[in-house]
């Protein structure tokens, strides 16, 4: 057990010292591209220079991948005073109304100083009496102000050559991405205009508020909803911030950056293979959070396999149902859309769980075993129950999962009842999986 335990934590021990060299990278990449918001607020004071970055350096010492790192520039408007349609006035091309998850935000009436401001700069359009703030236009106007800037700093030597490349910003895209260099790593950036707008905190249906989480965690993160480009004439909404904001708050908790670890299998074992999807950054967010909701006890997080398998066994399931739920809006599945093959993601993420030894060493690019172990037929039957109801997504199924793979014993009286009263439930319910 001592072996294992050290191997555990020697191997995250790695990753962190790594992250800090990172980090740096991303100080020095991050203090170029605030030089060039700084540009940007000078030009047009209604786009605002955030200077609480500590969020998007989070993520990015969290992500052992290239993901690019989002910067959501905030367009400092009356984000209350816009009305928020579900679709496009009726006179706009047909080809531009909204689909699902997107919107359009109505300005107010003529005489407002929203409505000048927005009529002044181009980034509005009429259409059926009213008038709505266009996202291309927003874009295009934050794009000029980039390019405008990056010149002025050129022109001021305040890069060196080779600092920054901004040849993606040709690219016909709902953000502005920009390539910097920070000492030997480059970084990439994707800027996005947001428009904020307070709403009444989400309630999260048939869960407990801030259940696992420090009390009002949930509710300052989702106080604001946040409007970003879906297409040249849709927004949509936004949930970056809020989860990057809830990431923070975990992290308070635990002191582990457990989804570190993970995503360095991800980004070497884990990703993008044959063509068809892997697992992303994303996918280890939702799983982390929907972890310390289902294991809320300051208990379940004291010894770092333990924990690792708690994130393993949510995530197997959820490869197993090919359904992961979104932690803010639980109707949507981030497993829908783009093609993965979460069969042999299954296979990959069953072999590490069976056998890790053969995935915790430090590697960075090289190849390692997995291959896949026959898993336990039970486990895998345990994993596959159908979630109709969702009446099976709880602590106590999770503990069930945990001492299939035999990685702790539950200590508390009341989990080992409501365990063994599930158990007894599968087994009557569904024998033949069991």
């Amino acid at each position: 057990m001592a072996a294992s335990a050290s191997q555990w934590h020697s191997y995250l021990g790695a990753i962190v010292s790594h992250k800090r060299q990172w980090l740096e990278h991303f100080q020095q990449a991050e203090n170029i591209l605030l030089t060039l918001l700084e540009g940007i607020h000078a030009r047009e004071p209604r786009f605002l220079t955030d200077y609480a970055r500590n969020l998007e350096a989070f993520e990015f010492t969290l992500c052992a991948s290239e993901d690019a790192v989002t910067m959501e520039v905030p367009l400092r408007i009356n984000g209350d005073a816009l009305q928020v349609l579900a679709c496009w006035p009726g006179d706009t091309p047909a080809g531009h109304r909204p689909g699902l998850g997107t919107c359009c935000l109505e300005v107010p009436s003529p005489g407002t100083d929203l409505e000048d401001w927005t009529s002044a700069v181009g980034v509005m359009e009429r259409g059926g009496g009213a008038g709505c703030l266009v996202p291309g236009k927003v874009l295009q106007h934050l794009k000029d102000l980039l390019v405008s800037a990056i010149v002025c700093c050129q022109r001021r030597f305040l890069f060196q050559p080779g600092d920054l490349s901004a040849e993606n910003l040709q690219e016909d895209a709902m953000e502005l991405s920009l390539l910097i260099r920070g000492s030997w790593k480059t970084v990439r950036f994707d800027i996005v205009p947001v428009v904020r707008r307070w709403q009444e905190p989400l309630w999260l249906k048939g869960r407990q508020s801030d259940r696992g989480f420090p009390e009002g965690s949930l509710r300052k993160a989702t106080e604001e909803a946040h409007f970003v480009p879906a297409s040249p004439h849709c927004w949509r909404s936004s949930t970056h911030l809020p989860i990057l904001k809830l990431l923070q708050a975990v992290d308070t908790l635990k002191g582990r950056r457990l989804d570190s670890l993970l995503d360095q299998l991800r980004s070497q074992d884990w990703g993008e293979e044959g063509g068809k999807g892997g697992l992303i950054f994303n996918h280890l967010k939702m799983v982390l959070l929907w972890s310390t909701e289902l294991f809320p006890s300051p208990e379940d997080w004291q010894d770092l396999e333990g924990s690792v398998y708690r994130l393993l066994v949510i995530l197997l399931r959820c490869l197993a149902t090919r359904h992961l739920p979104h932690f803010l809006h639980p109707e949507e599945n981030l497993f829908q859309g783009e093609p993965r093959d979460l069969a042999s993601l299954y296979c990959k993420v069953e072999s590490f769980a069976k056998d890790p030894r053969h995935f915790l060493h430090f590697h960075f690019g090289l190849p390692v075993r997995t291959d896949s172990w026959q898993a336990d037929p039970s486990t895998r039957a345990l994993l596959q129950i159908p979630a109709k109801d969702g009446s099976y997504c709880d602590t106590a199924y999770f503990d069930i999962l945990l001492s299939q793979f035999q990685v702790y014993r539950i200590q508390d009286s009341a989990r080992c009842l409501a365990m063994s009263q599930l158990l007894s439930k599968i087994q009557r319910e569904i024998p033949q999986q069991t």
